[in-house]
């Protein structure tokens, strides 16, 4: 009989080392006088004495039926496990085994233990031991004396800093972070165009750093990345600084504790940092772009290890992201945007929105080249003390938006090659025309920062379609 299936009539599962196990000894050596009894026991093929046990030290049954708390008693029929109860409260082994009176002298009630299957990091070893099948991966082996650290960054797993390896354990762990099937292809990865399963997508999670709730961020954000709207092939491709900038908004934020405030664009928080590498992992180790292959920017920036934060939305003066591009509040969702940064705004003197808007378009000019406008768009991080200011005269991300635009929109010849002996610039045929600095939805202000610095930061991106590049994109995180 293969350890998935079991026999027929009343089934136990016991260990030794369980005072409730051994207190129900003389239950089921009178069970096994009455009814067709099977005893699995998890650390003593002996144990219980009289009863015939099954031995299950290497927890293969007991993790094929799900076992967490010993005693657990099922009634099996046909194959079919058709009813089931854990721990000793005498009416319910009376109903279920169908014998009465049982286990006269013990008390009503008593506890069962944990099972073994449950110990820390047992889990993951009965599932790569027992569940081979799930994982299609192949499979490296590194030699005895290999430093396995070492050994991943030889063999190209990695972006130049240390990575976890991904073992079948590991693997298995952060896939019990979605519910979809390890073989359902997330997207087709760019530059090579390679299928990638969520099992792929797991493996890169684990070399990044990830925990499994952290997953369905990656998940989500790989199919953002992924689409012709965002184009990650043509931001792979461009010799621009830009990378993925992800941007999480929604319950999910706080439940996977991701950082919204102080140093929300630094270092020292594990969700932001490793959620944003290991997308850039998958689009490395999947889909082949490394720099100095189709990666060939001139620069770079630190966007193209990983960038990644949660909107501050409590405590908010706006709608957040994800509601303004389309979602509801309840939702969870991750806004990719083709960027990088933060170049800082500065101005701890104004009181007004007009003064403060006035400071935000000067700083804003500068993206990509005064000269230039149309082409680029920009997302401005906003920290408390500055949202203060807007907050407290009631202007709204449209209206700062539009005040932006019109302080900055101006005669096509002021920002045309050559105008302020800058040989960048505008085409002669924009010269007689009024133009914005950005295009209508290019520009887009966000709450996130520590409460205390009169500061904000600019979120540069690369090109928008206007000049054959990416959209930002937003989906919903599913879990």
């Amino acid at each position: 009989m293969s350890a998935s299936a079991l026999p027929d009539g009343i089934v136990a599962f016991v260990k030794r080392d369980c005072p409730t196990c051994v207190m129900v000894v003389p239950v089921l050596a009178e069970l096994k006088e009455s009814i067709a009894l099977t005893v699995y026991s998890q650390d003593d093929p002996t144990f219980p004495q009289g009863t015939g046990p099954v031995d299950d030290t290497e927890l293969e049954h007991s993790y094929r039926q799900g076992v967490e708390i010993v005693p657990t008693l099922l009634r099996v029929r046909d194959g079919r496990v058709v009813g089931s109860l854990q721990g000793w409260l005498r009416p319910q082994w009376e109903e279920l085994t169908g014998v009465r009176p049982l286990g006269a002298g013990l008390p009503e009630y008593r506890a069962g233990c944990g099972s073994l299957t449950v110990e820390p990091g047992m889990p993951e070893r009965l599932a790569a031991r027992f569940d081979r099948g799930r994982l299609a991966s192949r499979r490296v082996m590194f030699g005895t004396g290999e430093d396995e650290f070492e050994a991943a960054y030889a063999r190209g797993w990695s972006d130049g800093l240390p990575v976890i390896p991904p073992t079948p354990e590991r693997v298995l762990r952060m896939l019990s972070g979605t519910s979809r099937n390890p073989s359902d292809v997330v997207a087709v990865v760019p530059p090579d165009l390679v299928e990638c399963t969520v099992e792929k997508v797991a493996v890169n999670a684990v070399l990044a750093g990830c925990l499994p709730e952290h997953l369905p961020v990656v998940l989500a954000a790989l199919e953002g990345a992924c689409s012709d709207e965002f184009n990650m092939h043509g931001l792979l491709a461009t010799t621009f600084f830009s990378g993925p900038v992800l941007i999480v908004n929604g319950p999910i934020a706080n439940e996977i504790g991701m950082n919204s405030g102080v140093n929300v664009l630094g270092q020292g928080n594990r969700a932001n940092l490793s959620i944003g590498r290991a997308l850039q992992l998958v689009i490395r180790n999947v889909g082949g772009g490394k720099p100095g292959g189709v990666d060939r920017a001139a620069l770079g920036s630190p966007s193209k290890l990983g960038f990644c934060f949660a909107e501050r939305e409590d405590d908010s003066p706006w709608e957040p992201l994800h509601v303004e591009r389309g979602l509801r509040p309840e939702q969870s969702a991750v806004t990719l945007f083709a960027g990088q940064g933060p170049a800082p705004i500065v101005d701890q003197l104004a009181r007004t929105p007009e003064e403060l808007i006035s400071t935000f378009a000067g700083c804003l000019d500068a993206v990509a080249n005064p000269n230039l406008a149309l082409g680029f768009d920009a997302i401005v991080v906003v920290p408390p003390d500055h949202a203060r200011i807007f907050r407290e005269a009631g202007w709204t991300k449209a209206r700062m938006a539009e005040e932006v635009n019109r302080r900055l929109t101006r005669p096509g010849r002021e920002r045309g090659r050559g105008a302020h002996g800058i040989a960048e610039g505008l085409p002669d045929a924009l010269a007689g025309a009024d133009v914005p600095k950005f295009r209508p939805g290019g520009l887009y202000f966000v709450h996130a920062g520590g409460n205390a610095g009169m500061f904000s930061g600019i979120l540069t991106s690369w090109v928008n379609p206007n000049g054959g590049g990416s959209n930002p994109v937003t989906v919903e995180i599913r879990k």
